[in-house]
């Protein structure tokens, strides 16, 4: 981007994004010396199993809300409208079989890695395939996570593109390596709390900025923002009723119901009635951060909509949601550093998740395994070096997303379709069909990794949707901008 349009931070701005670090550093210290220290694979991994439903439903949400769902979301919803809202359709059955099918089962079991039923249930190979899937979908995904924000923050404001994913993935790796669990799942009650903050500064000053909430609703209107519901049932549309509500049952039960990360936040939870409260004190919130992003993005719209807008390369794409944020926070000191705390928030929240979760399933199902006489000591001992090694493995994910081609948003949901539904498929298949054996679910894992990652890699190749058509007043107005093409959705470069 021309120097000349960047926006830049006020010192409270950094004052602000510094605290966030700063505070989550202390939290993860503060779990580090309290209680038992973290000398024991249980309290580091497990916290224990004493959390309360209401700090483990606030890390549901924090883990679910990424960085790429504060920043994809209104990106998506400014270029293809509002029908990317309909995936909230999903949520209830996608919290509801979790909450009574999954967590009964696994909980009960008193297991640590959720990849632990698939020995039980079939072997230990079919174990060591899930855990393998989960570590490489997680792996990738956490690059994703690293890269965006930082990356869309030195598009728009200048700030050192590596200082931004050297900060998240250090701090990260600090708190997450000291503190343990414990650590992670109170970091994320306060960067929850940040995440929300940070949208509704953005979504209030911007309805001002934009003429009131009247005005804002004519200029969706207008626009073609505003989806109905779709029930076109060509899989090949972008969004539908069918691929968001129906698909989106799946995703949800892939990310609630077998992906580690969240599992063992229910499995840290001191009762089954704890776990089980925890996930239906996650669905009023998973809705509010949905509509959160929804409505970021009709603002954006309605603010762009119109007028000339300042030339965001095309090498910028993805920093539209962040110019955005920055051009209607500018000259309110401390709010643009509230946003990018939130976008870090978000960032931090689900890193440090994956690092927890993936030191977790490589101690318990790759390692102790084959050393089952190691010592408590040593194996805590080594729990932490996994988060940390997991950590370094992160930043050098972080190098490599800018090769993916397609929005942030598309591509977390493509990953977690490829890797997360046939690992679904085979917690499933274990619990809902008792002659199932074995050679079966490796037949079926191997069988459905290879179509769905053919079906799934060739569409980040082959992108064919594009924005919605604007209104002949936006497009005349907005050439130097290019809102058909520029602002058509946040992508990593």
């Amino acid at each position: 981007m021309d120097a000349s349009l960047q926006k830049r931070f006020a010192p409270l701005d950094y004052g602000i994004f510094s605290l966030l670090l700063a505070a989550s550093l202390a939290i993860g210290l503060y779990h580090a010396l309290a209680g038992g220290r973290q000398r024991t694979t249980q309290e580091f991994l497990m916290a224990d199993r004493s959390m309360s439903c209401l700090p483990v439903s606030l890390s549901l949400i924090a883990s679910f809300q990424s960085a790429v769902a504060i920043i994809g979301v209104p990106g998506e919803v400014y270029a293809h409208g509002t029908q990317y809202w309909f995936l909230g359709c999903s949520y209830f059955l996608g919290l509801l079989i979790p909450a009574h099918i999954f967590i009964p089962v696994l909980y009960r079991l008193r297991i640590t890695s959720a990849y632990q039923y698939l020995e039980l249930r079939f072997s230990k190979a079919v174990r060591i395939c899930g855990t393998v899937t989960f570590i490489f979908q997680t792996v990738v995904y956490m690059g994703l996570c690293v890269y965006t924000p930082a990356f869309a923050l030195n598009a728009v404001t200048g700030f050192e593109i590596w200082g931004a994913v050297l900060a998240i993935g250090l701090v990260c790796m600090i708190y997450t390596t000291i503190g343990g669990l414990k650590a992670v799942i109170w970091t994320d009650v306060f960067q929850t709390a940040v995440m929300f903050a940070g949208q509704l500064a953005v979504i209030v000053v911007g309805v001002q900025k934009t003429g009131g909430v009247m005005e804002v609703w004519r200029k969706v209107w207008e626009g073609n923002r505003i989806a109905g519901i779709d029930l076109n049932p060509d899989p090949t549309e972008r969004h539908t009723f069918w691929t968001l509500g129906a698909g989106g049952v799946f995703l949800m039960l892939s990310l609630y119901g077998s992906n580690q990360s969240q599992v063992q936040r229910y499995l840290s939870a001191k009762s089954e009635r704890e776990a089980v409260r925890s996930v239906y004190m996650v669905f009023p919130a998973l809705q509010l951060s949905l509509a959160l992003g929804c409505v970021t993005g009709l603002v954006m719209f309605a603010r762009y909509c119109g007028e000339e807008s300042p030339p965001l390369g095309s090498s910028n794409r993805d920093a539209v949601v962040m110019y955005f944020v920055m051009d209607m926070l500018e000259g309110l000191p401390g709010l643009p550093g509230l946003f990018v705390a939130c976008l870090f928030s978000a960032a931090l929240s689900s890193i440090s998740s994956s690092f927890n979760s993936l030191a977790t399933v490589t101690m318990e199902d790759l390692i102790k395994p084959r050393f089952p006489a190691m010592t408590e000591a040593r194996a805590t001992l080594l729990c932490k070096g996994l988060a940390l090694f997991y950590g370094l493995l992160c930043l050098a994910m972080a190098f490599l997303t800018h090769l993916m081609g397609d929005s942030v948003l598309q591509v977390a949901l493509k990953i977690f379709g490829m890797v997360g539904g046939p690992v679904l498929g085979l917690f499933c298949l274990g619990m809902f069909f008792p002659w199932a054996n074995a050679t079966g679910a490796l037949a079926g894992l191997g069988s459905a990794l290879a179509l769905v990652c053919w079906v799934g890699v060739g569409s980040i190749v082959t992108r064919v949707s594009g924005a919605k058509p604007l209104p002949p007043s936006c497009r005349a107005a907005n050439t130097t901008f290019n809102l058909q093409g520029a602002l058509w959705n946040i992508t990593v470069r």
